[in-house]
């Protein structure tokens, strides 16, 4: 297991090419999921610097909090409520520019100005999503998108 991240700097695209395999450095040959999903937030924070990541796990009908990095969150999230809720009940990652002006929102913390949420799906199912705030408008694009949902692929749900 790789225990340090050698962070860089560089283009969107160039910090996560050299995430992604330092990321299946951390997970492989890890079995636990809490510490998978805690080291994956932390790596994604470290690298990024932004406002909060980490990720929510379904229970029965809501989500639930898991490892996070950031400030402290919403403990509970209905199906289709807010982005994280969105997401989830329509199995697609969602890119928010402005929080503000997505319908229903759910403010856990009002330094959040854009986020990015992905569904981890196993077998059909979301089984958790892995949620990013930026204090910044317009933080997140294609390019995050395509790079988180490779990272979400590396963990192992059971």
């Amino acid at each position: 297991m790789a225990e340090d991240l050698e962070i860089i700097k560089g283009s969107k695209e160039e910090q996560y090419t050299s995430l992604l395999p330092q990321v299946k450095g951390i997970v492989e040959g890890e079995t636990d999921l809490i510490a998978n999903l805690a080291n994956v937030a932390g790596a994604l924070k470290e690298q990024f610097n932004w406002l909060w990541v980490g990720f929510y796990l379904v229970k029965g009908n809501e989500l639930v909090l898991g490892p996070f990095q950031g400030p402290v969150a919403c403990t509970r999230i209905q199906k289709g409520r807010g982005v994280c809720g969105s997401s989830w009940a329509e199995a697609k990652t969602l890119i928010v520019p402005d929080v503000e002006k997505f319908p229903g929102h759910i403010a856990c913390s009002s330094l959040s100005r854009s986020e990015i949420v992905v569904p981890v799906i196993r077998m059909g199912e979301v089984v958790a999503i892995l949620d990013a705030d930026s204090i910044d408008l317009s933080a997140f694009d294609e390019t995050d998108k395509i790079f988180l949902e490779q990272i979400i692929e590396l963990i192992r749900f059971k």
